[in-house]
């Protein structure tokens, strides 16, 4: 499954470079990252992830939610829907 994440920082953006240069990413197994953008404000960064179920998602997350607020959507490709679309038509 894919999913965009969104990471609302806050004023916390010394403490989540810190951990990140020192830690990672801190991704459980199993979750992919496949790219991420900072919103011109760097507020947020929109990120999309993959991984089998979102529990596996959640212990990415819960690693991070001292630092960032979260927000999950589970997504798909234009062309898996525009494909759905055409079988069911």
């Amino acid at each position: 499954m894919l999913f965009m994440v969104i990471e609302h920082f806050g004023t916390n953006t010394e403490a989540i470079r810190a951990r990140f240069k020192s830690r990672g990413r801190l991704m459980p197994e199993g979750v992919v990252y496949h790219g991420s953008w900072i919103d011109a404000e760097s507020a947020r960064c929109f990120q999309v992830m993959e991984s089998a179920t979102r529990e596996r998602l959640d212990e990415w997350i819960a690693a991070w939610s001292d630092l960032v607020r979260f927000e999950v959507v589970p997504v798909r490709t234009s062309g898996e829907f525009w494909a759905e679309r055409e079988q069911s038509a």
